[in-house]
């Protein structure tokens, strides 16, 4: 894969179609946001489903690492159909089948059925981000690219708000399960993705055939393995900061549901104003400049984050880290779906996204047992800036092909 050190001034797109690339964004955005709420939910409810489940608190941590370790069979699968078949049916699928399990893991009796339905429910996530992002950046302009890449991995944090107002409203009256019944609405979205969304043109042009996705995937493994890496490093960065963040409220800050509800809202704030933030700032100084200053500037926010001693510090803290954080992965699906190879630009992006997230599905388990020993705001700092620091150093040392053509 040719790659280029600096920043490619972006060239003209083939005659674009405002209403496609509006609706396919549209469809990329929702799906993404909606299956983060539907993993979101989980991270506020720990202690309550364990308690439930007569299980320790490690243990039900335990089922979001793996959550994170099914995903890459879900982007393997997923990506290859969407890479073979085009990319909007396999999104379709994936988000029937993503919803179906959030509703079962809803009605789930015991701890075991729990653990295997998140296990099915990571396969659903995990195929939704490639497929999605393949579709949304190839549907935007280049000029603007940046920008949409950060609106769209922001659906992330939008999931995440709506999975902390469902904690807000909908928990103190109604328990933990029914956060996961409502978790089922997505699949309303697929009605708008089967009339509304149409095939991404760049895919139509090229359609390729089994044979040469094989030859794609041979003759480009030494930027999908740097790829690997970038992802580990981001999922280490995102999990460490924010998975077990809420358990540190409730548990060492001693805050009562709502206000762990609050802290969430404010936090997601500032990671959808920095992944636009960032996003946009990538068009112009490329897309490695803004990811290690989004970084670096994190790791500089971590005693705020975790040792003010005011609730509003604390909150500012909180913004600041996720402002940086997910500033950095506003950047992501523009630079992945730039780095990868026409023949498997649905796969490549997001297999390399979820085998970063299996490399790192130990973050919130291991900060769990690593809080038993020195405490959840020692054992989130450490973590953080030990990733920050390491991220930083893998984020320099790759390449970009910012603002090429993706049609070409």
């Amino acid at each position: 894969m040719q790659q280029s050190d600096s920043v490619v001034a972006p060239s003209p797109d083939a005659a674009e179609q405002p209403a496609h690339s509006a609706t396919a964004f549209i469809a990329s955005f929702l799906g993404w946001t909606l299956d983060a709420f539907d993993f979101f939910v989980l991270v506020f409810v720990i202690p309550t489903i364990a308690a439930e489940f007569h299980r320790p608190i490690s243990d039900v941590a335990y089922t979001i690492t793996l959550t994170l370790a099914m995903r890459p069979v879900g982007a393997l699968l997923f990506g290859w159909m969407a890479d073979r078949y085009g990319r909007r049916m396999p999104l379709l699928i994936d988000v029937v089948f993503y919803s179906i399990i959030e509703v079962l893991s809803g009605l789930a009796p015991s701890y075991r059925w729990f653990l295997f339905l998140r296990a099915l429910y990571g396969i659903g996530m995990g195929g939704e981000w490639g497929v999605g992002a393949s579709l949304a950046m190839e549907a935007v302009s280049s000029r603007r690219r940046g920008l949409m890449s950060g609106l769209l991995q922001e659906g992330y944090a939008f999931g995440y708000l709506l999975a902390a107002a469902a904690f807000f409203f909908i928990f103190p009256h109604f328990g933990w399960r029914a956060l996961f019944y409502v978790g089922g609405l997505p699949a309303l979205l697929t009605l708008f993705i089967r009339a509304k969304v149409p095939e991404s043109r760049a895919w139509e042009r090229r359609r390729p055939k089994a044979v040469e996705i094989v030859e794609a995937i041979r003759g480009n493994l030494g930027g999908f393995i740097y790829m690997v890496i970038l992802m580990t490093m981001m999922n280490l960065i995102s999990h460490g900061t924010q998975d077990m963040y809420p358990t540190f409220l409730e548990r060492q800050r001693h805050f009562d549901p709502h206000l762990v509800a609050a802290m969430a809202i404010v936090y997601n704030l500032g990671a959808i104003a920095g992944g636009l933030f960032f996003g946009q700032v990538s068009d112009r100084i490329g897309r490695r400049r803004a990811m290690v200053m989004a970084v670096v500037l994190a790791a500089l926010v971590v005693p705020m984050w975790i040792h003010a001693h005011s609730v509003w510090l604390l909150a500012a803290g909180a913004f600041l880290m996720q402002f940086m954080v997910q500033g950095a992965w506003g950047v992501i699906p523009a630079h992945l779906v730039e780095l990868s190879p026409p023949a498997v630009r649905g796969l490549f992006p997001g297999l390399a996204y979820q085998l970063g997230v299996l490399a790192a599905a130990n973050a919130a388990y291991v900060e769990s047992l690593m809080a038993v020993r020195m405490g959840y705001a020692n054992a989130l700092g450490v973590v953080a800036l030990t990733v920050l620091v390491l991220g930083a150093i893998v984020i320099a040392l790759g390449r970009e092909r910012a603002g090429i053509d993706l049609h070409a």
